[in-house]
């Protein structure tokens, strides 16, 4: 069922935007596939590739054109082009496919600049050569590394720690000198903590060992983990864990769709942004609001610091709220954390109809 009217309205139409056709790459994992609905819902023509390597099927809603297969396939994306009416100055790209875990990207670094920067290249390519105009990339506050300042900025010095944020940075290069040598604009809009769920838990975050803390914590809550571990509590903050900014996905989807309006009303401009709420929470902060949340007691586990995380991360969005008509509607923790778990609890359910 669509989102009421008054869910979508800030999803502004500007120009022909609300008749481009749009390809989402990785729409089937957890940030795309709001994309999708946030797309569908403003009644934007979408199509989904992804080769639902952590992605799922089921995670892309009934009527939207789906093509199983990799970013990396030209034939494919050729094919999609033709069959979506996309190139020779007609269409868009919001790239979210690509591997996001840290340390991960520490064990298999050569895996990671494949995946995240030489498919992102071949796409760039692709994109080219068919002449899709406008490219909406999925970036990261990893590009930053451990800042020395909080909230972070644009203007913030990127300094990546792992290669997972070295291949996003790369990749944002990659942008930047390609719109320079080439006809289209860019938009990389950079995420802080991402959580929660769609408010009518039509998606949501449904990998299995996910590592955000919300998706952590909600599954201890339902009895699905035993306990939460905590990293760190001799920080310099309030309570001395570690404090993060958590944007609501769906929030984030919308920020997607106006930032692609902007890309399609300026084809002259390119942008990187942030994307959170410009306040942050910490570990135990959290915690405390999901226990609220539940009416119950995670049991927590406490540890030493892990490398690389810093004390505070937290957006200064005020870039995107001045270029974008960005409202949030879900900037509330206990409301990020009742949707993540009105998921959490229906994804078994799901995962049994989709087998």
């Amino acid at each position: 069922m669509p989102r009421p009217v008054e869910d979508a309205m800030q999803i502004a139409r500007i120009g022909g935007s609300q008749h481009t056709p749009v390809l989402v790459t990785g729409g089937a994992g957890y940030i795309g596939s709001h994309a999708v609905l946030a797309l569908r819902d403003a009644g934007r023509p979408v199509a989904v590739i992804d080769n639902l390597s952590t992605g799922f099927r089921f995670a892309v809603p009934d009527g939207v054109p789906f093509y199983e297969g990799d970013i990396a396939d030209r034939a494919l994306l050729e094919r999609i082009f033709a069959e979506q009416s996309m190139g020779a100055g007609r269409g868009a790209i919001m790239h979210f496919a690509g591997s996001i875990i840290v340390p991960e990207s520490v064990a298999k670094p050569l895996w990671y600049y494949e995946n995240n920067t030489g498919k992102s290249r071949g796409l760039m390519e692709a994109v080219v050569s068919a002449g899709v105009p406008h490219i909406l990339f999925s970036s990261t506050a990893a590009t930053y590394g451990v800042p020395d300042v909080s909230p972070v900025t644009e203007q913030t010095p990127t300094r990546p720690i792992n290669p997972y944020g070295w291949s996003k940075l790369m990749t944002e290069q990659m942008l930047a000198d390609s719109a320079n040598a080439f006809d289209f604009n860019y938009c990389a809009l950079r995420y802080f903590n991402v959580a929660g769920a769609d408010p009518q838990a039509r998606t949501g975050q449904s990998t299995a060992g996910a590592t955000h803390l919300i998706k952590v914590a909600v599954e201890a809550a339902l009895g699905k983990r035993d306990r939460v571990s905590i990293f760190g509590t001799d920080y310099d903050t309030p309570d001395g864990t570690g404090v993060r900014d958590y944007i609501h996905v769906s929030d984030l989807a919308a920020a997607h769709v106006l930032a692609l309006d902007a890309l399609i009303a300026e084809p002259g401009r390119s942008m990187t942004m942030n994307c959170g709420y410009g306040r942050g929470y910490s570990v135990l902060e959290v915690l405390d609001a999901v226990d609220r949340v539940t009416g119950g007691a995670i049991e927590r586990i406490y540890g030493g610091r892990r490398a690389g995380d810093p004390a505070s991360l937290v957006a200064d969005s005020s870039l995107l709220r001045a270029t974008v008509p960005w409202q949030p509607r879900y900037d509330d923790l206990d409301t990020t954390i009742e949707h993540a778990l009105a998921w959490e609890s229906k994804l078994p359910e799901v995962r049994r109809s989709a087998a």
